[in-house]
């Protein structure tokens, strides 16, 4: 793997020198897209919106509207923004892991210890480890700062980049059932089923079959064959009562 950012862990005096890598890999088939009449690659080119020529990538700046006018942004006033969060992840605060909304969570990097004193990255593990706790910080990665957690999982830390309160929306436009009657036991069914399908949380069991369905229709349509379509199945229930319906999946399941 090829580190994506380099940098530290700020743990109040401590200083932890850590590469990062990515935790996650997309799972979904890589599909190109096509000419129809004869199946010709298509391609994306930047082109200067005036002479309509492609443009080198050396060529290309990056830069902010203001008024009628661009203000071009070089490299070096990425960096200079915030140099320290640039090369620096400083723990801000330490948060029980259950406090964060799940609706916070983008995406996780390995932290490895750069260097050969892995001795405060050992120390930082176990700490969070017995305290059940992880870290809240800041970084820049890429040109844009992020708001990330530190956490253990095994034998390293990750980092895991949370959203912003200002990147969540607010509920407010939704027509959501906050007068809807529930009986109690239609709640007490409902608990009931809850119950009966709590398992312990163990993400391997899935698999992406939605791509294991595709791949097997490209195989078969590469061999000239017409794929076999599975049809959909709806559950079913024999009643338009909410309790019925609740008392039937009860039965269904202790059935399976």
């Amino acid at each position: 793997m090829r580190s994506i950012w380099k940098g530290s862990i700020g743990f109040g005096l401590v200083n932890i020198p850590v590469k990062l890598y990515s935790a996650v890999q997309s799972s979904s088939l890589d599909l190109d897209m096509l000419d129809e009449r004869d199946h010709s690659r298509i391609r994306f080119l930047r082109v200067n919106e005036h002479t309509h020529k492609e443009v080198p990538y050396d060529k290309i700046v990056r830069a902010y509207k203001m008024d009628d006018d661009y203000v071009v942004l070089e490299e070096q006033d990425f960096a200079d923004a915030s140099p320290e969060k640039s090369k620096l992840i400083n723990i801000e605060h330490f948060v029980e892991t259950d406090e964060v909304n799940p609706m916070y969570y983008e995406t996780s990097y390995y932290a490895e210890p750069d260097g050969k004193n892995a001795k405060a990255y050992a120390l930082l593990l176990q700490a969070l480890k017995k305290s059940g706790k992880a870290g809240l910080g800041r970084f820049v990665l890429r040109n844009t700062e992020n708001l990330c957690i530190v956490h253990p999982v095994d034998n390293a830390l990750v980092i895991t980049r949370i959203r912003f309160a200002q990147e969540l929306r607010t509920e407010d436009d939704l027509k959501l059932p906050t007068d809807e009657p529930v009986s109690k036991k239609e709640l007490d069914m409902g608990l009931a089923l809850i119950k009966q399908y709590t398992d312990h949380f163990d993400v391997s069991e899935f698999k992406d079959e939605y791509t294991n369905e595709l791949m097997k229709i490209i195989r078969a349509k590469a061999k000239g064959k017409h794929p076999k379509v599975k049809k959909m199945k709806v559950a079913k229930t024999t009643s338009t009562d909410l309790y019925e319906q609740l008392m039937q999946s009860l039965q269904t399941r202790k059935g399976a």
